[in-house]
């Protein structure tokens, strides 16, 4: 499974390791990635996402996963992120 953020697409970078002698290693920096239950209120039941604690704040401040989906352009947002998008606009529309 890759170690990848499903709303923000943030993943993997890498680096060096510089010691006291300035030799450099390469390392790896992982995101905080978490496996979490976000509620929607336009589907009315909750989602099961894998991603990183900064989203989980940014999605906090920003009232809820459907207030940040909906407020966020498409060109922000992962393929998975844009395919829940669609289904929470036409529960809206639906719902209106």
């Amino acid at each position: 499974m890759a170690r990848r953020c499903e709303i923000t697409g943030k993943g993997v970078q890498s680096g060096n390791n510089v010691s006291h002698a300035h030799n450099k290693t390469r390392r790896r920096f992982l995101p905080n990635i978490q496996r979490t239950s976000m509620m929607s209120d336009a589907l009315g039941k909750t989602v099961r996402l894998r991603v990183s604690v900064n989203a989980i704040r940014t999605i906090d401040f920003k009232g809820g996963l459907d207030a940040y989906l909906l407020g966020t352009p498409d060109r922000k947002l992962t393929v998975e992120a844009k395919r829940l998008k669609r289904r929470i606009e036409k529960a809206v529309a639906a719902a209106s």
